[in-house]
């Protein structure tokens, strides 16, 4: 049912734009729908130390509007987006060896009207996640896969909706997902989310800005639990453009990793991100 009312939903949208005095622009430069800043599952290209685990997380990809077409202060867009993150250990002399590589690809859509400093619309994605467990999650000396995790099967493919509402440079959302085909099936068809982003433009200076966020997920493995992703930082560069982020985080609950989905886990990171 979700997924007929969100098409419909964006059929009308389609025909109310293209009905009026409109602009269309092939490959923009900019997204229509900034990236949720704590949501973990974003398109990144950084890395991050996780304080106690002796472990790096690696972000490689991008999210890109193909289709953007304008109507007075409504945009209506249509991209795709294709990332992965990784897991590391860290070891001596300098070596790192992959543990665990999770993919993301998909498509979106995003509608935003603005009025003013208010902004306000949505963002819906089509996509599928598969993770993998790699070779230095594999002990060659002794023949046996660490921790006790040996490789299976993970795949999510999913449909998600995130409305938003943003004031100067707050902006609040929440919305829900619903995985329609998902293995293990003992992880559960809905997500619920609610999060926030706020950068305080212009109280250093326009090219560095501060800001904080929080992402919190309900999820479902055979009983109900709660994910929280946690971030303070500076952005160098325009707020809401191309930059360079230094990030502290903090990640609380299940793994954000899938061939580790049922294992709890608590830490804090610090790293940086490029927004490309």
């Amino acid at each position: 049912m979700q997924k007929y009312t969100l098409s419909s939903l964006l059929i009308i949208l389609i025909t109310n734009i293209l009905l009026g005095q409109t602009t269309e622009t092939w490959f923009p430069s900019k997204l229509n729908i900034k990236p949720y800043t704590a949501n973990i599952l974003e398109a990144r290209d950084g890395f991050s130390y996780l304080f106690g685990e002796q472990k790096i997380r690696l972000d490689a990809g991008l999210s890109s509007d193909v289709y953007q077409v304008q109507n007075g202060n409504s945009t209506l867009s249509f991209g795709a987006d294709v990332f992965t993150f990784t897991r590391l250990r860290s070891e001596n002399n300098f070596r790192f060896p992959v543990e665990t590589i999770d993919y993301f690809f998909g498509f979106n859509s995003g509608y935003k009207i603005v009025n003013g400093n208010n902004e306000y619309g949505f963002r819906i994605r089509l996509s599928h996640i598969s993770a993998h467990l790699v070779d230095g999650s594999y002990d060659g000396q002794n023949s046996v896969w660490r921790n006790g995790r040996v490789p299976f099967v993970y795949s999510r493919e999913f449909i998600e909706a995130l409305p938003f509402y943003s004031i100067n440079s707050f902006r609040v959302y929440g919305g829900f997902t619903y995985l329609f085909h998902r293995i293990p099936d003992t992880i559960g068809r809905g997500i619920y989310e609610l999060g926030f982003d706020y950068y305080l433009r212009n109280y250093v200076s326009e090219s560095i800005t501060p800001f904080l966020a929080d992402d919190f997920k309900i999820s479902q493995i055979d009983k109900y639990f709660g994910n929280n992703v946690f971030n303070a930082g500076i952005k160098f560069g325009h707020y809401d453009g191309k930059g360079f982020s230094l990030i502290f985080s903090y990640i609380s609950g299940k793994s954000i990793h899938g061939l580790f989905y049922d294992v709890n886990e608590n830490y804090a990171s610090v790293g940086f991100n490029f927004d490309l």
